[in-house]
């Protein structure tokens, strides 16, 4: 079986510089499992790594829709499996590296989508635009009433998995908390020989580097990349727009937050992102190896999974 490297973890543990380092290590290539990180136009807001911190190793999947366009875990599974196939057809490694952990399931395990998708594909337009005219929270209570197990793991504003959940609840009949640990069972056959890396450091350390790269998105042009958004025609309550940094940012520039304000409001909404995706990532993936990240170099991560693998 072809192998294949996934490096999980928060956000802000230092994943990409990683990830590069054992691209060029390995003679590999970089493959983005970030949920934002396709749209166009949205780079700071979503860390998207800069051609600096590529280092000129080839990324895939970033930037590769407009954030008014769809986009699926389904989608994700396709374009990803076909990024594999290409970098091995050249003698490449491939690296899958970020914090979606439900993106890269989807492309480990070969999850099969439910024949209802396109049914679910309207349903979630139905949803999310049912969140746009009565509030995110409105969604989530509905949710809760539908799937409570499922409604306690995700917050109310993050609106496109919220919609997706009760969209698989509509179409099928099931709950949504039952899939995914169904799909959790199913997690036996990989198609790939995958060698997954988990980053992990103390809270108050990666909470302070949240923090801090909160307020380096300020620093270095966030209110401007949102306004140019805004002023291209995508409204605010797109998925897109409604992500964590962007919707805050929205709120600066209408004048309903401050800037101080919204700088709290995108650290703390971050700060709790990231503890979701440290439970997401010990609960979904025990046979994935931890590796301790502060206090060392993303070079020194790389030759730790290069001996751990």
């Amino acid at each position: 079986m072809r192998k294949i490297f996934v490096i999980g973890g928060p956000t802000a543990s230092g994943k990409t510089a990683v990830a590069v380092e054992l691209a060029k290590k390995k003679y590999g290539e970089v493959i983005s499992a970030d949920s934002m990180q396709v749209y166009m136009g949205m780079d700071i807001g979503t860390a998207k790594p800069t051609e600096v911190e590529m280092l000129g190793i080839h990324h895939h999947l970033l930037s590769i829709i407009k954030p008014d366009e769809n986009f699926s875990v389904a989608e994700f599974q396709k374009r990803a499996v076909d990024a594999i196939e290409n970098i091995f057809s050249r003698g490449k490694i491939p690296i899958i590296a970020g914090g979606t952990g439900f993106y890269i399931n989807a492309v480990l395990y070969g999850t099969k989508f439910s024949s209802e998708e396109s049914r679910e594909g309207e349903l979630r337009k139905i949803f999310a635009a049912e969140a746009l005219e009565k509030g995110a929270e409105f969604l989530h209570v509905k949710l809760q009433k539908k799937d409570p197990e499922y409604a306690a793991t995700i917050h109310a504003n993050n609106i496109k998995r919220v919609a997706r959940a009760l969209a698989y609840c509509e179409a099928t009949g099931g709950l949504f908390s039952e899939y995914n640990a169904a799909q959790k069972e199913k997690k036996t056959a990989a198609l790939f020989d995958a060698v997954f890396f988990v980053l992990s450091m103390p809270r108050e350390i990666l909470y302070k580097r949240i923090n801090s790269r909160v307020i380096a998105m300020f620093d270095t042009g966030l209110v401007d990349e949102v306004r140019n958004l805004l002023e291209k025609g995508y409204d605010k309550g797109l998925a897109a727009m409604l992500g964590i940094g962007y919707k805050e940012t929205v709120q600066f520039i209408n004048g309903e937050l401050t800037q101080t304000e919204a700088i709290a409001a995108i650290q703390q909404a971050t700060r709790n992102y990231a503890k979701r995706q440290e439970t997401w990532f010990r609960n979904q993936t025990p046979n994935a190896c931890v590796l301790q990240a502060h206090g060392k170099t993303a070079e020194e991560l790389a030759e730790e999974i290069l001996k751990g693998r």
